[in-house]
């Protein structure tokens, strides 16, 4: 549809801005009710949209939604907090320097091998609990969504949802992991040595503070290996469906859902339920495990994927659409593509639109064609993955695994900065630092 204008973003403003202020203005109302405005946010929009352009086109939309992008999402990342929610890292660690900033590099390794998500999922509670005792553990956490959560999964498909959109249309699976390798080895090391000076000065205000000893929990370890094989099994299930082509497709209300992926989601959430099955107890209270966080994500993404499908139709819409002068900045006089305005553009809207979908409308809006992209057109598919996966840190919304951290710290005592509050922190340390990886490696 390229008549679409953008007051059809509006539920999408909306949805944002709810997100944003009513956590912050009334908290109250918020944790009883976010599920409520998630939905009223998603019939502002398909109830006028089926008004001006018919039910059936609605229906064929979010249908389309729910069944290639909602679900799919939502199963995976209730599968790796499931399964890395009955690891347990034991261990009495002390939240010092070197502590946190060894937990935050050995984290951001993981997410490219478990995920963003789980990477998140088995190192945050580690985390906090070893900063139990700091009076200032904000920032640890803010680091922590910074790298595991978003930065860290920049070399696999496995890492991050963009990346893994990108294997489904044709990305090799080692090309960003030899092409996104410089970039992402100086933004870590950037942020972790910025992290560790924070953090030491912070350390040094306190007075080098002494954690309680707990005596039957000093070896470190790791309980619940029996979650290992089906963490891995997420891993063979997701590149299962990624290499493995039968060519057998289900119709649903004019939405193609291939087998392969079918059977990816099945097979997900079974390894989850043997995980709920498998698992003792013990270990999931000790991990504070809680269902509140993935419950909170499932709600308010039925509001967010339902909302953004306008505004995706629109970028979709290329220079025919109400975004042309939007789409307009990403190429230049002679029509070929500009890698600084690809990687900015990619990465703020991945702040906002959440990553994997605003990921591939910019690999589409390149060209599209893997093979171009991967050779002729290579340094700009490194800005276009680059701006997703690293931007998505710029907001609490830009990839899921940042508002899952947020909830388990909240739930924690951790007095976690608003929405705006994290959206500084973000533009104090992030945006310098992307400045300088513009330089360095976009710069035409």
């Amino acid at each position: 549809m390229n008549d679409l204008s953008l007051l059809w973003g509006l539920p999408f403003v909306g949805m944002l801005l709810s997100i944003a202020l009513f956590p912050l203005l009334a908290p109250g109302f918020w944790h009883h009710h976010y599920g409520k405005v998630a939905v009223f946010w998603a019939l502002a929009f398909l109830l006028p949209f089926a008004a001006v352009h018919g039910a059936s086109a609605a229906a064929h939309d979010l249908v389309h939604t729910a069944l290639l992008e909602y679900l799919p999402f939502i199963i995976l990342l209730f599968a790796l907090f499931t399964i890395s929610g009955g690891l347990l890292v034991t261990g009495n660690l002390h939240g010092s320097p070197r502590t946190n900033t060894a937990l935050l590099a050995s984290g951001t390794v993981l997410a490219s091998v478990i995920g963003t998500t789980g990477a998140s999922m088995l190192l945050i509670r580690p985390l906090l609990r070893a900063n139990d005792d700091r009076v200032h553990n904000v920032h640890t956490v803010v680091f922590f969504i910074f790298l595991v959560s978003n930065i860290g999964g920049s070399l696999t498909p496995l890492g991050d949802p963009p990346l893994f959109l990108g294997f489904l249309q044709g990305v090799d699976f080692f090309w960003t992991t030899v092409h996104l390798a410089p970039e992402t080895g100086f933004l870590v090391l950037l942020l972790l040595g910025l992290f560790f000076a924070l953090d030491s000065w912070f350390y040094a205000r306190e007075g080098h503070p002494v954690p309680d000893p707990t005596p039957d929990d000093t070896r470190f370890g790791l309980k619940g290996l029996q979650n290992v094989p089906l963490l891995f099994g997420v891993i063979g299930a997701i590149l299962m469906s990624g290499l493995w082509k039968p060519g057998i497709t289900f119709d649903v209300y004019g939405t193609p859902v291939q087998l392969q992926n079918l059977l990816r989601d099945v097979i997900i959430l079974v390894l989850a339920g043997v995980s709920i099955l498998v698992t003792p107890k013990e270990i999931r209270e000790r991990n504070q495990f809680d269902w509140e966080p993935i419950r909170e994500v499932a709600k308010l993404f039925i509001g967010i994927f339902t909302t953004i499908i306008p505004v995706i139709l629109i970028l979709r819409a290329g220079t025919a659409g109400a975004a042309a002068p939007l789409i307009a900045l990403v190429t230049d006089a002679a029509g070929q593509p500009i890698d600084t305005a690809y990687f900015w553009m990619t990465g703020i809207l991945s702040g906002v639109l959440d990553n994997a979908p605003t990921y591939l409308v910019f690999f589409n809006l390149a060209g599209g064609n893997a093979q171009d992209l991967m050779t002729t057109y290579a340094s700009t598919l490194a800005a276009i993955s680059s701006g997703a996966v690293f931007m998505g840190a710029l907001t609490y919304i830009g990839n899921a695994p940042n508002f899952m951290v947020l909830a388990i710290a909240k739930s924690q005592g951790v007095k976690m900065p608003s929405f705006f509050g994290y959206v500084l922190w973000s533009v104090a340390i992030l945006i310098p630092s992307f400045v300088l990886l513009t330089f360095l490696f976009f710069a035409d």
